[in-house]
């Protein structure tokens, strides 16, 4: 398999070659910069941890350039900073024993870029080669402008590939906008407790996001907290973290199937349960 950008990293921490790595891939996260993966898609790491049939891979799209710093970081050129991202993708991938990482190093430009294909093609040989049963990227509803890029792409990906072996589940993920809004009843509900631990040593691997000004690692956790806990409110903590989803499957699974009327049914689902309630009441 050979990526399109010249800068792309491919690493495989436990040394099996990347086709083998591909092969046992069974869960596969797509996400926009570093960090991104161990912020929304914990639960396929989790889910994949110490199991011998089960591998998470991680697949990051961009450089991850421009980035905010502070600290030690203020005075990091865009080189500089790129090179220390990537290594702290590769230590995380190592902790969290994925099966394999692959860091792309498109610039933010061309994956937001929608007549550039590159990114797309990429996502679409990678996806082929694992043929995962279960993905994970942002959700379409994220502010980020590179995140939704990087869900666009990955939809169009899956949607290169013939039907039968797409994968069995799709999930958009939370990170610059969280999924709290949604209708309990689409929301997909991915339980994360049992492992505070593992959680915290993957995001507190990022040193340059932390210490360069960014507390992803106490807001990351904090949120599947207060998931778990504002969930039901009208019962006890069934579990202590939880990550919410939109569930994108049946994009990837019909490509007639237009995205933005698709998230749109869910914000007018919301709309329509804040107005029931409050009718009530006139």
């Amino acid at each position: 398999m050979k990526l399109r950008n010249p800068g792309a990293d491919t690493f495989v921490p436990d040394g099996a070659t990347v086709t083998a790595a591909m092969e046992r891939t069974t869960h596969l996260g797509i996400g926009a910069h570093q960090d991104d993966l161990e912020i929304m898609t914990f639960h396929g790491i989790a889910e994949c941890y110490g199991r011998p049939d089960k591998w998470f891979a991680g697949v990051v799209c961009t450089n991850g350039a421009g980035s905010p710093r502070a600290g030690i970081y203020a005075n990091f050129t865009d080189e500089t900073m790129q090179d220390v991202r990537r290594q702290e993708q590769r230590n995380a991938a190592a902790v969290g024993r994925y099966s394999a990482m692959f860091q792309l190093n498109h610039p933010s430009s061309i994956a937001k870029d929608p007549r550039n294909l590159t990114l797309t093609d990429d996502l679409a040989d990678i996806l082929l080669a694992a043929l995962p049963g279960t993905v994970y990227t942002h959700n379409p509803a994220d502010k980020h402008p590179t995140h939704l890029a990087v869900t666009m792409a990955t939809i169009a990906a899956i949607r290169k590939m013939p039907l039968k072996q797409r994968p069995a589940k799709v999930y958009g993920c939370e990170v610059w906008r969280d999924l709290d809004w949604m209708p309990d009843k689409s929301k997909a509900t991915l339980d994360v407790s049992g492992h505070d631990n593992l959680a915290a040593a993957l995001t507190g691997l990022f040193d340059s996001q932390i210490s360069g000004g960014k507390r992803y690692d106490l807001a990351s956790l904090g949120r599947r907290r207060a998931n778990a806990t504002y969930f039901e409110s009208h019962g006890i903590d069934k579990t202590d973290q939880l990550i919410f989803a939109m569930d994108l499957t049946p994009l990837a699974q019909d490509d007639m199937l237009d995205v933005v009327d698709y998230v749109m049914k869910y914000i007018n689902d919301f709309k329509i349960e804040v107005k029931t309630g409050l009718s009530a009441w006139k």
